[in-house]
């Protein structure tokens, strides 16, 4: 079909052939006999729900359900320590703020999580600045980390005011070198399924130290989803699904609290950017 519509130009139909039914490798479900519209059974790559549930861990059904295949031991052991490690971003950070503002502020208690994921979900500290990790890593890998750590510095200009990058989830925060990723670093570089994106990345945040940066919390997802296998598309998922625990619980927490249970800044305090 072609159509000319004025200051439109021609639309021209693309001739896609759409799939018949939705289809998926990931469940297989067994109908019911009462109601073939209901499961009888359902078994996820292979695996049967029942005894994944008796025998399984859920870290290993997650694992399961992006990578296709169940971790071995030590992978399993490396992604449980991090999803432990990411399950709490803090009051600091801006999702767990979303998320306490959202409790104290009577939203209904269904939507605290989603609002605090759709913050979580950014490109300062979120899972955007995961993915954008992982493509950096992934491109850098085969790279000196101290030489590209070298070429970033002076490539970079640093901000008068505020934190810089040298990349995605590598950097300053609050001025300084946060010390909570890297304690979890030093936890995750420890155990056997360490790899070696994890060892990359600690060269290329130590050549940072000089000029107080270095890992971010990010950058530690990324480097684990990495040696785990996973596609940077999954980042920013698997980086909210770590911290859903911690933002949900910050939430709550104030849902029963007043509104004044949250800071409000007085009109010393309040500035408005005001753009000509």
């Amino acid at each position: 079909m072609n159509t000319d519509k004025p200051g439109r130009g021609r639309i021209q139909s693309r001739n896609e052939p759409f799939a018949a039914r939705t289809a998926t490798r990931i469940c297989e479900e067994t109908p019911s006999a009462e109601n073939p519209y209901l499961s009888q059974t359902c078994r996820y790559h292979g695996y049967e729900l029942g005894e994944l549930m008796q025998k399984r861990s859920f870290v290993d059904v997650l694992f399961l359900l992006l990578r296709g295949e169940l971790p071995t031991p030590g992978q399993g052991r490396l992604f449980e320590t991090l999803l432990i490690g990411l399950s709490n971003p803090g009051p600091r950070h801006a999702a767990t703020r979303a998320a306490m503002t959202a409790g104290a502020g009577k939203t209904n208690p269904a939507h605290i999580l989603p609002i605090a994921l759709s913050v979580l979900g950014g490109n300062h500290l979120g899972g955007d600045e995961v993915t954008a990790a992982m493509d950096f890593l992934r491109r850098q890998r085969n790279k000196d980390p101290e030489a590209v750590a070298a070429e970033r510095l002076a490539a970079g200009e640093r901000p008068v005011e505020g934190d810089w990058r040298a990349a995605p989830g590598f950097g300053s925060r609050f001025g300084g070198i946060d010390p909570l990723p890297l304690s979890i670093i030093a936890r995750l570089q420890a155990l056997p399924g360490a790899g070696e994106a994890l060892h990359w990345g600690s060269r290329f945040a130590d050549a940072l130290k000089a000029e107080q940066g270095g890992w971010l919390l990010p950058a530690v997802a990324a480097v684990v989803f990495l040696d785990l296998g996973f596609h940077p598309r999954a980042g920013a998922g698997l980086f909210q699904i770590a911290a859903a625990p911690g933002l949900l619980a910050h939430g709550l927490e104030l849902a029963n609290q007043p509104r004044t249970a949250m800071p409000f800044p007085d009109d010393d305090h309040y500035f408005m950017e005001v753009t000509p």
